[in-house]
């Protein structure tokens, strides 16, 4: 939690739920807040937050069930959250869509393994419309994600052979896989009002109708995934099926052409975990709607760990959580650890990059993520310059997932909260009823000195 979050006040706000599902009555919640974003031009020389807006506590239950009635039993204390994955802006000002990820989720240790808990197991991802309205974050509209025929994706992993296994909120009983489950990460909105979702189980790319229908998942050759209720496409290339678990697609832009550029989380485990976890070299996609193919592959390296995050040591804690487009062929690139993020431009270059090159196959030895210095071995390797270091930026909260430029010179931050879960049997109490981290979902306004159009 921001150290900052303590010093806050604590305010009264309303939520609804709206089109394309019935409304929500408003009901009266709290949060806290410190202010709202300034219009003047400003002469400041560093990077400053100008404005932060909370969500307030809405039941998960009765959201969910508002959505698709009878989804949630019993949402056992738990608010809504995670809806900081990403952040997208909508046609009116102040307002972005959202994306939750696949729901509560934690893990507990038996018999000293980690077991992967879904405390909430009939929890179904959702798009979330909010709006910034003073020191409020309100929902305005919520989309469930079905299959065509109206069934809930669900959250929960796919295929036990690569996914970790599901258990209830004490870890104690086993819960059923779901091929149609997803853990959405990414999102945009196409200019016919459809979505575009970035998952991590796939990994994949969703493409989603304006009323939540799943119109087809786009994951990796090979990864055979069978029972889903909705089409599955092999476009991706093979090697994402080394992705390290839960380190899937995470960060999705839109290019003013209408092409995508995708990001993998973390480095891909080849030729093993271990050289994945070691590794600094990231890699983007760019996929053609159009094409419904990949038509590029980028060679992007992180900064070290502890220029990132000074505190970290351990490079494993590197991940890409969000991209934004800036231009047609230039985009940021968020670098961050749970505690702090960095910025970079790149522009992409022309050509498919590393795209169906020897880096794409996991034989090659040594393999891309195990190189020391790609550059030197002559693999085209994004250049990047850095825009905000937001560990030196008061007022940003931890683990910043979503970022969305609002004006010539204006960044929104949307922070994951993880439903105000921890890891760890103390995450419920004897009843079963989650224990709050207290960590509140925020948007955050950081004014940069100079603009970020062109």
């Amino acid at each position: 939690m921001s150290p900052h979050a303590h010093q806050q006040r604590t305010v009264r706000r309303s939520f609804a739920v709206g089109l394309p599902i019935a409304l929500l009555a408003a009901i009266t919640v709290a949060g806290t807040a410190t202010g709202v974003p300034g219009h003047d031009g400003g002469g400041e020389r560093a990077p400053r937050a100008v404005g932060t807006a909370t969500l307030g506590d809405i039941p998960l239950g009765r959201f969910s069930n508002a959505l698709l009635p009878g989804t949630v039993a019993d949402d056992r204390g738990v608010d809504l959250g995670g809806i900081g994955s990403d952040l997208c802006p909508a046609d009116r000002k102040s307002e972005f869509w959202t994306v939750t990820d696949r729901g509560p989720n934690g893990q507990i240790k038996v018999d000293g393994k980690k077991r992967r808990t879904f405390p909430v197991p009939g929890f179904d991802p959702a798009i979330v419309k909010v709006r910034v309205s003073g020191d409020e974050v309100k929902v305005i509209t919520a989309i469930p994600v079905t299959t065509p025929s109206g069934k809930p994706v669900t959250g929960l992993p796919n295929q036990a052979s690569r996914d970790e296994a599901p258990y209830t909120y004490d870890a104690r009983t086993p819960l059923s896989y779901d091929p149609n489950g997803l853990d959405t990460e990414g999102i945009v909105r196409a200019a016919d009002g459809s979505f575009w979702l970035a998952d991590e189980y796939g990994p994949s790319l969703v493409h989603v109708s304006a009323r939540g229908s799943v119109q087809a998942r786009y994951v990796p050759k090979g990864l055979k995934l069978k029972g889903a209720g909705y089409p599955v496409v092999e476009a991706l290339p093979g090697i994402l099926l080394q992705r390290r678990t839960n380190r899937g697609f995470e960060g999705l832009a839109q290019l003013p052409g209408g092409d995508l550029v995708l990001a993998v989380q973390s480095p891909l485990s080849v030729p093993d975990a271990a050289a994945g976890e070691a590794s600094r070299n990231a890699r983007l996609l760019r996929f053609s709607p159009k094409k419904r193919a990949v038509t590029a592959e980028y060679a992007y390296r992180f900064d070290a760990v502890d220029a990132v995050d000074p505190s970290e040591n351990d490079t494993s804690e590197l991940k890409i959580s969000s991209v934004v487009a800036v231009g047609r062929s230039s985009l940021l690139v968020q670098e961050r650890t749970d505690k702090t993020s960095r910025l970079h431009r790149v522009t992409l270059p022309r050509g498919g990059g590393i795209l169906g090159s020897a880096w794409d196959d996991p034989a090659t030895s040594p393999s891309y993520e195990q190189i020391e210095d790609p550059s030197a071995a002559g693999v085209p390797v994004l250049r990047k310059s850095l825009v905000v270091d937001f560990g030196k930026v008061a007022g940003v909260p931890g683990k910043v997932e979503g970022v969305a430029l609002t004006g010539r010179d204006t960044l929104a931050l949307i922070n994951d909260n993880d439903f105000g879960m921890s890891d760890g049997p103390e995450a419920f109490d004897a009843q079963g009823r989650l224990v709050d981290s207290g960590i509140e979902t925020t948007v955050t306004y950081v004014r940069l000195p100079r603009s970020l159009r062109g």
